[in-house]
């Protein structure tokens, strides 16, 4: 038998052999051995059980020569502290928007100031945003949509286990919502331009439809902002997470249905300008 050290080397030299990021090693490791950092760093010189060892390995094999992501082998992803189950049904939860939650709910303390507040997540898939500002801020009431019935699924499943309360609607963004209005809506809409080359990590596993929004990657935020006038109170606050060379745009687009509102973007830990928030009626 290998101990978990030379499992551990081995696994290493292999992923960079194949241009792989080591820390996805890192991750396979503690997820099929079962330990938690401190105790793979106490065991590092133990045997690696049979059983669990071949499952690090196929998984090891599915990383390097599949190209699949190290979140949909494991089967989770950790966003906002909460623990995201993960399928190819919806994209993978990412670092970057947990920024927008971030920055949304000090925009909920700044200007509603602890009043209950209804709020529409556009475009739900996994459910990471509505579920995260649901377990974050009871005085927010969640909504949901999302025209894939497969992402809903995923949605509802990983509300559940999180116990967070939201409702969860299936439609083509505020189809499943006509007659009712909301305090705030945010969404991570597709934002990838058509003809855009994706990294084929992304593009081999992650839903197509969740991915791709347009030939300039801005028809979701044309049809969002156009139509949601009819969705919004007379104070309210929209939220977008967007790719990092669209501000510009989106202000415009903003500035076209909302003339009077105050809008700016904010950059994400990497210096990109990520998140573009729209303050109405205040």
């Amino acid at each position: 038998m290998a101990t978990y050290r030379e499992i551990h080397h081995e696994a290493k030299k292999m992923a960079r052999k194949k241009g792989k990021e080591v820390s996805g090693v890192d991750l396979l490791l503690l997820h099929f051995s079962g330990l938690n950092a401190t105790e793979l760093y106490l065991r590092y010189e133990d045997d690696f059980e049979i059983n669990a060892l071949t499952d690090f390995y196929s998984g090891l094999e599915q990383y390097l020569n599949h190209n699949k992501p190290i979140q949909q082998i494991i089967g989770y992803v950790y966003f906002y502290g909460y623990q995201f189950l993960v399928k190819n049904t919806a994209l993978i939860p990412r670092f970057e928007t947990e920024e927008l939650v971030a920055n949304l709910l000090s925009l909920y303390d700044e200007y509603f100031n602890g009043k209950d507040v209804e709020v529409l997540d556009i475009g739900t898939g996994s459910g990471c945003l509505a579920i995260a500002l649901a377990k974050e801020e009871s005085k927010m009431i969640l909504t949901a949509t999302d025209i894939s019935y497969e992402a809903l699924t995923l949605a509802k499943e990983n509300a559940s286990n999180l116990n967070a309360k939201v409702n969860f609607y299936q439609g083509d963004l505020f189809e499943p919502v006509q007659g009712k209005r909301y305090d705030i809506l945010v969404s991570n809409p597709p934002y990838i331009p058509n003809n855009e080359e994706v990294d084929p990590l992304i593009y081999d596993n992650e839903p197509h439809l969740a991915l791709f929004g347009g030939e300039d990657g801005l028809d979701f935020y044309r049809r969002i902002l156009k139509e949601s006038k009819h969705y919004l109170k007379d104070q309210a606050i929209i939220a977008f997470e967007h790719g990092f060379d669209k501000k510009i745009e989106i202000h415009q687009i903003a500035k076209l249905y909302f003339p009077d509102a105050y809008v700016f973007t904010l950059q994400d830990m990497q210096k990109k300008d990520r998140m573009t928030f729209i303050i109405i009626g205040f």
